[in-house]
């Protein structure tokens, strides 16, 4: 065996803590076989998400069906062998093992039969989900109770004739201990769990829809997920580390879309001092500007709408106060022209944008004082304290937020693959765009989405040095609006436009270069060159903007490169896009796009068998069948691999000494 030339001082030290863990020449070997072997599994699934907007009934059963990925394996399993009626009944048990075992109990007559047969079918798609995996990965992933028993299963057929009646046994006996309803619910589990080999999450769990905190649930109890942190996100981060704007701004949003389930159920933030303030200084106002306007408002009474309305007004006007006072406080930022507030003729009720003077909708503000009119009232600001302190104790937000500060970021690479929200800033050319984050701190590209990403955790970090600390927390709100931020990359973020100018070309965002440049196949080269992706088959994979598939618009871009899979899952945009979203599967013979339909709810998947319908588009296919070697894992693989021949060779030439031969323990 050859080996390099050792740095004693550095390799030697390396290899002594490499051999703790592998104290002989017989285990550093079998180690060795045990990674070669591996380098030759099938590629682990990949599942992409983007842009759930706490649509969390839809998401988890995305989540469960893995984007259509299990029916796929059922249709290439039992083909004909089962009736399409059957294939579907096996699926929603599946799904939903718990609820669907009750319905079947209710129905079935010959309960041992079904028994049989059902577990013999999870059997099989068991089987053939795991196949991917080392036997090793697939017993840590089973659980305690059954594990042994699944273990059989597994690799014993009951085909064999010498094990027939074994495997028969197992399962009889499985149905005669009362313990079939727990065996297929845990069966059902490890399936959902070994389907799907990584998740990634393009952003957007927040705001619309009335369960992101449902969401960061499952996503917290979930086995391997990432996240690209999406400008809702980095609204509500910005929230629970104490930014008000970013505040108001969450809190407008939920009231637009008459949605305080996530606000007040989820997190337990007390609105109730705002409902105070607004039915005392709005109470004469109609605030028609300010009604509901989404797919949730006719579940609610015209009271109820008429105090929303109200609340949202309030909430509004104090946040664009508090933007102000940011935009003031950072001239950096080059928002000062936002301050629109200070742009109002209070007495002629007019307000100029952009040079030119319009007429508003209505000019009733209350709490403004034109002479200072981004000041916040002493109401104003007693309320804004009140729901400041609901956000900094809401323990179950911060868990939440933890959670997307350990397992995100502003971008990531995955075999490949660029993801991230929104967009990469670009100059008019098509090159990264220079952006000053912090004073004196310039960067473009990746460095951009890297060095943001440091900066916001400072604001999470209390060693972190206070002026930077202070700035991160207040930089959250130039993410959300800010010309540059590469989650937002627009000329202005034009709400109050929208609610107070009938003028629509004051609503206009003239959306950032990379938007009008993405489908341009050299801009996308040139923008995964400046992040280091490598390989023929590179992409962006990428969501924040709604493909409308009903106008025609293609969510594939740049001959292939860059894959869009925001096609409306919020229902807030299903008028638009004609869609319920879109999905991105990644195995080991390529990529496969879905096109979802809109969910109706778990109660019908559970009840008639009803699943997402989708569309599946094949991105691309590969000709050979992708293997672990062929990934990153596959890349660390290696490096351990020759980590571990050094230590061979080290063992070998008397550099380092065996040690003694571990020992199991008696049984």
């Amino acid at each position: 065996m050859t080996t390099k030339n050792f740095d004693f001082a550095k390799d030697t030290r390396y290899l002594e803590l490499l051999s703790n863990s592998f104290p002989t020449i017989a285990e550093a070997s079998t180690e060795i076989i045990n990674l070669q072997a591996i380098l030759n599994l099938p590629k682990g699934t990949e599942h992409f998400l983007a842009d759930l907007h706490g649509e969390y009934e839809a998401f988890q059963h995305v989540l469960k069906n893995a984007s259509g990925n299990i029916k796929r394996k059922v249709n290439e399993l039992f083909g004909n062998t089962l009736r399409e009626a059957e294939k579907r009944e096996l699926c929603t048990l599946i799904y939903y093992p718990e609820q669907k075992l009750e319905l079947v109990k209710a129905e079935e007559k010959e309960l041992d039969d079904w028994y049989h047969i059902a577990i013999h079918h999870l059997v099989l798609v068991c089987r053939d989900v795991s196949s991917k995996y080392t036997r090793s990965k697939v017993r840590k992933n089973l659980p305690d109770d059954f594990s042994y028993i699944i273990q059989e299963l597994l690799h014993e057929r009951p085909d064999d004739k010498d094990k027939s009646d074994y495997v028969s046994a197992i399962i009889d006996t499985i149905i005669t201990t009362g313990r079939a309803d727990d065996f297929i619910i845990a069966i059902c589990n490890v399936i959902q769990r070994l389907i799907i080999d990584q998740l990634h999450i393009l952003g957007d769990v927040y705001d619309r829809g009335p369960g992101a905190h449902i969401i960061m649930d499952t996503l917290c109890d979930y086995h391997s997920w990432d996240i690209q942190w999406g400008n809702h996100d980095i609204l509500w981060m910005g929230a629970a580390a104490g930014n008000d704007a970013c505040i108001c701004n969450v809190i407008r949003i939920a009231l637009r879309y008459s949605n305080m389930t996530t606000l007040e159920d989820g997190y337990g933030i007390n609105l109730i001092p705002l409902a105070t303030f607004a039915m005392e200084e709005y109470k004469d106002d109609p605030c028609t500007e300010f009604m509901p306007k989404t797919s949730y408002e006719n579940e609610m009474t015209d009271k109820s709408r008429s105090l929303s309305a109200k609340m949202h007004k309030a909430i509004s006007i104090i946040q664009f106060k508090l933007e102000a006072q940011l935009f003031e406080k950072h001239p950096m930022w080059k928002m000062t022209d936002r301050e629109l507030l200070k742009a109002v003729d209070y007495e002629k009720g007019t307000c100029v944008v952009d040079g030119k003077t319009y007429k508003m909708r209505s000019c009733n503000f209350p709490t403004v004082d034109p002479s200072d009119p981004i000041k916040l009232t002493e109401e104003e600001a007693a309320v804004m304290e009140k729901i400041h302190h609901s956000f900094t104790v809401s323990e179950k937000l911060h868990r939440h937020i933890r959670a997307m500060l350990q397992h995100g970021c502003m971008f990531a690479i995955f075999n490949n693959n660029l993801l991230f929200h929104a967009s990469v800033p670009l100059n008019d050319d098509g090159t990264p765009k220079t952006v000053e984050i912090y004073p004196g701190r310039k960067y473009s590209g990746k460095d951009l989405m890297h060095h943001t990403g440091i900066l916001l955790r400072a604001a999470f970090q209390s060693d972190s040095d206070a002026v930077e600390r202070d700035y991160a927390k207040d930089y959250f709100l130039y993410l959300w609006c800010g010309p540059d931020s590469p989650l937002f990359d627009k000329s202005k973020m034009a709400t109050f436009e929208r609610y107070f100018i009938e003028d629509k070309e004051t609503h206009e965002e003239i959306k950032g270069n990379y938007f009008k440049m993405r489908d341009n196949e050299k801009v996308v080269n040139g923008i995964l060159d400046a992040f280091g992706v490598k390989g023929p088959n590179r992409h962006i994979i990428n969501g924040h903007v709604p493909v409308r598939a009903v106008k025609g618009e293609n969510p594939i871009k740049a001959n292939g490169k860059l894959m869009v899979i925001d096609g409306g899952f919020s229902r807030a945009y299903h008028k638009d896009t004609g869609i319920a979203g879109y999905t991105l599967i990644y195995h080991s013979r390529g990529f496969q796009l879905v096109q979802h339909e809109p969910f109706t709810s778990a109660e019908d998947a559970i009840r008639t068998g009803a699943d997402i319908k989708g569309t599946t588009q094949i991105v691309e296919f590969n000709q050979r069948r992708l293997r672990v070697a062929d990934t990153d894992k596959g890349v660390e693989i290696r490096q351990q691999i020759a980590d571990l021949e050094e230590l061979l060779y080290a063992y070998r030439h008397g550099i380092i000494t065996e040690k003694e031969r571990k020992t199991k323990p008696k049984l």
